[in-house]
């Protein structure tokens, strides 16, 4: 159960650990099928210890088969290099990250010792968005606290304003606002920056809730001078810290556990082959049990050693039949689904979508309900229309005007393309989004509405609101 949750780096890290700690387990193909069944009968308890205290030479050397040095050293060593071969270096990126950056630009301007200690300790208060998220007055206890250095409020804030004059502009705000300030004191005068920055000093509030009407009210301007001054203030960067080239955040990479194709109309479903390694149990091992079996003295020595060979062998034996099940499981489970769900994969529709539960697969398949949940939880599947995680296409049912059963992920769909297609003037409020999803035939609550718009990520009609 626990190989089925893998997706597929994961999976792949779980048999590199598996083949490091047991060394009966190899990868490949084996060249003879040996019976499985060959050692499992025998009664190691029964042989007397004092049958013989001496190894014979056919019997078993077990230094020689666990050790790692199989290899002659003759075999890995080379000597084809040419006295006019130079010793070349591949040259390695040195990234710089946000932080030295920021302290290299610290380094131009002339601080003495304890404005550069100060200095120093607010750019490692930065976080990764650029933003300082602690008051100048923790901060001066933090400095006192932590380094031993005692200042002032003042002192800070004129440092502040240091740490403000570095790249990227924003940098160092404690919040939105001071942030977006920033940024428009350093950009070059255009006709409308004024106004932006008035807006955002003292508007700020109405700004944010894109109470339009009051400012044009308030500043006495036309709905285009509104929108041009908005203008300013949206190609701004409200994460100054995030736009950094050198951030060095780790992507993390989606490998599809599965993959379906459309040929010839119909769907064709593959197994990610990362998820299906050749591995066989070590023939050096099973040769070692079969010479143990055909001696005739056998030392306490010997039968510790076998012991540990017979425990590599049933472990090895287990991961790879445990494997086999994985792929299995996995392949039915990720059929069913595509089977069910046929209509969607064949055209991309969203709205094609049926109702399905993790119990309507687990009928089908004939597993556990938990069994599908982990399957579906953490595995992708690559697509015609893109990669999706399989749980995404699990969904509760609702019923339409007509009685049937539809998915809620139909409906989201539908309410996403109203919303895309309103008037971004007068954006529609959740009670008449409820109505225009009636008349379509899909008689949805309005608290619905705004659960289904929280869940899509939609803001409420005022925020949606344009000039």
């Amino acid at each position: 159960m626990k190989l089925i949750q893998l997706p597929t780096q994961a999976f792949e890290q779980r048999l590199l650990e598996e083949m490091n700690e047991n060394p009966a387990l190899e990868a490949g193909k084996e060249e003879e099928e040996y019976e499985k069944d060959e050692y499992e009968n025998e009664d190691y308890d029964d042989y007397d210890d004092s049958e013989s205290d001496r190894i014979e030479a056919e019997d078993i050397n077990i230094d020689e088969y666990l050790s790692n040095d199989e290899t002659p050293d003759y075999k890995t060593q080379a000597n084809n290099y040419s006295d006019d071969d130079e010793e070349r270096e591949s040259p390695l990126a040195a990234p710089v990250s946000f932080h030295q950056d920021l302290i290299n630009q610290l380094n131009t301007f002339i601080l003495n010792d304890d404005e550069r200690d100060i200095a120093e300790f607010l750019v490692g208060s930065i976080d990764d968005m650029g933003y300082i998220r602690r008051s100048v007055a923790d901060i001066v206890d933090d400095l006192a606290f932590t380094q031993g250095t005692y200042t002032d409020e003042l002192t800070v804030e004129r440092m502040l304003h240091v740490i403000h004059e570095l790249e990227p502009s924003g940098v160092g705000a404690r919040d939105l606002q001071e942030c977006l300030l920033l940024q428009l004191k350093h950009k070059t005068t255009t006709e409308y920056l004024e106004l932006a920055t008035d807006i955002i000093e003292n508007q700020f509030d109405a700004f944010t809730k894109k109470h339009y009407d009051k400012l044009i009210q308030k500043y006495n301007i036309s709905n285009e001078q509104l929108k041009k001054a908005i203008h300013e203030i949206e190609r701004l960067n409200p994460k100054p810290g995030g736009a950094f080239t050198g951030n060095n955040k780790i992507t993390e990479n989606v490998v599809p556990d599965f993959a379906i194709r459309i040929v010839d109309g119909e769907l064709e479903l593959t197994l990610n082959g990362r998820n299906a390694p050749s591995l066989h149990v070590s023939k050096d091992y099973q040769e070692m049990m079969q010479t143990y079996k055909e001696s005739k003295d056998k030392s306490g020595t010997q039968k510790d050693a076998v012991q540990f060979i017979k425990q590599k062998l049933d472990s090895a034996k287990w991961f790879i039949d445990a494997i086999r099940q994985r792929q299995e499981t996995l392949f039915v489970t990720m059929n069913a689904i595509m089977h069910y769900q046929e209509e969607y994969f064949l055209d991309g529709d969203e709205i094609k979508l049926k109702p399905m539960i993790l119990k309507d697969i687990a009928d089908l398949v004939g597993l556990d309900i938990s069994t599908i949940s982990r399957v579906a939880n953490s595995k992708y599947v690559e697509t015609p229309y893109g990669t999706k995680l399989i749980k995404e296409f699990f969904s509760e049912a609702m019923k339409n005007d007509q009685g049937e059963d539809v998915s809620t992920l139909e409906i989201k769909k539908i309410l996403q393309n109203i919303i895309e297609e309103e008037d971004k003037k007068k954006p529609l409020p959740d009670d008449q989004l409820a109505d225009l999803l009636k008349e379509k035939g899909y008689p949805i609550a309005r608290r619905t509405i705004a659960k289904y718009r929280e869940q899509l990520d939609i803001p409420v009609a005022r925020m949606r609101k344009k000039i």
